[in-house]
C-alpha cells in the first residue's frame, strides 16, 4: 500500500465507515486551553501556524465553496492578522495553511475554514486540521480527524520515525482536555516533506 492509500485508508474511506462520532469543528476551541497545558507541563510552545487538510472534488460547488473560505479568512485577516495560502501537497490533498502570532486567532481561523466549509455542504471532504507545538528541535503535532471526531499526538522524528514514548506522554497529560482517539491504528503519521511541515515550507506571521 503506497503512501497516498494509507493517507486515504486512515483519514478517509476507512475512517468514514469506522466512525463512532462525526466530526464537529467546535472541537477545535479545545486546543486553545490544552495549549496551556501543552507549555505550562511539557514545555512545548505553539509554533505560530496551523493547516486544515481536506480532499477536493472537480465541480463548480467546491469551487465556490473553497473561495468562500478564502472570502472568510480574507475578512478575519483585517481583524486578527491571520494570513493564509491555499497549498496542494505532493500527495494530490489540499491544505489551508495558516499562521498567526496569536494561538487562539489561529485556532478560530481554522475553525472559520472548516466551519465554512461543513456549512457550503463538503464536510465530509475535510481530513485533519494540523496544529504543530516545538520545543528546542523536537516538533510535535496535534492532528484532529474529522472522520474520527478526535484528536490524536504526532511527534516525527525524521527518516519516517516517530516518538511514541512523547506521543503517548502528550496523550496522557492532555487526555482530560481532549478528546483523544482510541485506537491507535487510527494515529495515522501525517510526515513532514524533509524539514518542513506535512504541508511543505512553513508559513511564517505576517508573509
Amino acid at each position: 500500500m503506497g503512501l497516498f492509500d494509507s493517507v486515504k485508508q486512515a483519514l478517509g474511506v476507512a475512517a468514514e465507515a469506522d466512525a463512532t462520532r462525526e466530526g464537529d469543528p467546535e472541537a477545535l476551541f479545545d486546543l486553545s486551553t490544552a495549549a496551556v497545558t501543552m507549555e505550562a507541563q511539557l514545555d512545548f510552545a505553539p509554533a505560530d501556524e496551523a493547516a486544515l487538510c481536506f480532499s477536493g472534488v472537480d465541480s463548480t460547488a467546491f469551487t465556490d465553496a473553497r473561495d468562500e473560505v478564502a472570502a472568510v479568512l480574507d475578512a478575519g485577516e483585517s481583524e486578527t492578522g491571520t494570513v493564509f495560502e491555499f497549498r496542494t501537497d505532493a500527495h494530490g490533498y489540499d491544505w489551508v495553511v495558516l499562521a498567526d502570532t496569536e494561538f487562539e486567532d489561529l485556532v478560530t481561523s481554522v475553525h472559520f475554514a472548516a466551519d465554512t466549509m461543513q456549512e457550503s455542504g463538503f464536510g465530509s471532504r475535510l481530513l485533519a486540521a494540523a496544529f504543530p507545538f516545538e520545543r528546542d528541535n523536537t516538533v510535535a503535532y496535534w492532528l484532529y480527524s474529522f472522520r474520527r471526531g478526535s484528536y490524536y499526538p504526532f511527534v516525527p522524528t525524521g527518516d519516517r520515525n516517530h516518538d511514541s514514548s512523547t506521543e503517548f506522554k502528550l496523550e496522557s497529560v492532555l487526555g482530560s482536555e481532549l478528546t483523544i482517539e482510541e485506537d491507535k491504528e487510527y494515529w495515522y503519521p501525517m510526515w513532514p516533506e524533509g524539514d518542513a511541515r506535512p504541508w511543505g515550507r512553513p508559513l511564517e506571521p505576517g508573509e
